[in-house]
């Protein structure tokens, strides 16, 4: 038994470690696999680079892929603010578009480098006013999925919300509608199936999988 309880605590530090560690990926073609998971209309290269599918290699969703209808979607932003916002689908495009290639790094030990296009995070948050006590940036999930971000972060790394990826809206297996590219941050910050956006102070904030043992910061390591 306690050799048993000692592997088990072996395994666990190894997995848990992979949140300070930087997932090198930079591929020079792609695998068969790779282009299996690309879907109609994705474009496979940006300016001289191997992109990845959208779709990752398998669902790691807390409760399955989320179908979201835009019909009744609203993306709300609350907490502190001094005017709280509920946005149609439609109302965030409105936003200046924004651009970026981004690598998504998993603590499954996998990465993605993905065409992410979107708003920015903080002209989102800045119309709904943020008082000066807000620090914490908590993400809400139509699945329940939590997580959160230093208001700091967002502002300094520009953090964009994406609607498209690859050049084609998200999949539904990457977070349609909406979804949180934390750039420089392991995947479980990336949230998907945004459906709110939590202005708190509350420094101590853990999410779903930061209540479970992960590391709260998640920086990937150069």
């Amino acid at each position: 038994m306690k050799k048993r309880s000692l592997m088990i605590g072996i395994v666990a530090m190894l997995f848990l470690s992979a949140c300070s560690t930087k997932i090198d990926d930079d591929p020079d073609t792609h695998s068969s696999a790779s282009l299996a998971r690309f879907r109609e209309g994705e474009v496979m290269e940006y300016q001289g680079k191997i992109l990845s599918p959208a779709v990752g290699p398998r669902d790691n969703s807390i409760n399955g892929v989320q179908t979201v209808d835009l019909a009744t979607y609203r993306l709300t932003i609350t907490g502190l603010v001094a005017n709280p916002q509920s946005l149609t689908y439609d109302e965030v495009l409105e936003l200046d578009l924004y651009q970026r290639m981004i690598t998504l790094n998993c603590v499954e030990g996998w990465s993605a480098r993905i065409l992410w296009e979107g708003v920015l995070l903080q002209e989102l948050i800045e119309m709904a006013g943020p008082v000066s006590s807000a620090t914490i940036v908590i993400f809400h999930a139509t699945d329940g999925y939590t997580t959160s971000l230093p208001y700091s972060v967002i502002k300094e790394k520009k953090l964009i919300l994406a609607y498209k990826a690859n050049g084609i809206d998200l999949p539904p297996e990457m977070g349609y509608p909406f979804m949180v590219v934390a750039e420089d941050k392991l995947g479980y910050k990336w949230a998907r199936w945004v459906n709110e956006i939590e202005l708190s102070s509350d420094m101590n904030y853990q999410g779903y999988w930061e209540s479970r043992g992960y590391d709260n910061i998640a920086d990937v390591i150069d």
